[in-house]
């Protein structure tokens, strides 16, 4: 499984965000690495189809299923919808439903 997280640097939400990400991985007993993927500029955030920092990715797919089709990608601080609210980084369920999605995928 790859899991990758997306950033740019100074992001305020990146180290908490990586924090929650490994303690969710270790919950649920998925031994995978995280690769985090400093995001330079604008031209680098389209080509990768950054959708702001952080970005969560399981095996190339958006933790977020409602921002998978989004392209508006760019160089801005990142927001996930968990429970009707804006939040600055996923939740502990949202990042465990794309890891149960992807392993049965698989």
């Amino acid at each position: 499984m790859r899991v990758e997280v997306l950033f740019f640097e100074g992001c305020p939400n990146h180290a908490e965000t990586v924090q929650r990400l490994k303690e969710v991985l270790k919950e649920v007993g998925v031994g995978a690495q995280i690769a985090e993927i400093a995001v330079p500029d604008a031209e680098t955030a389209r080509v990768v189809g950054f959708l702001g920092s952080p970005t969560i990715r399981i095996d190339g797919f958006d933790v977020e299923p409602a921002a998978r089709a989004s392209r508006e990608f760019g160089m801005m601080c990142r927001t996930y919808l968990a429970g009707g609210k804006r939040q600055a980084i996923p939740s502990r369920e949202m990042i465990r439903a794309a890891l149960r999605e992807e392993a049965s995928a698989n």
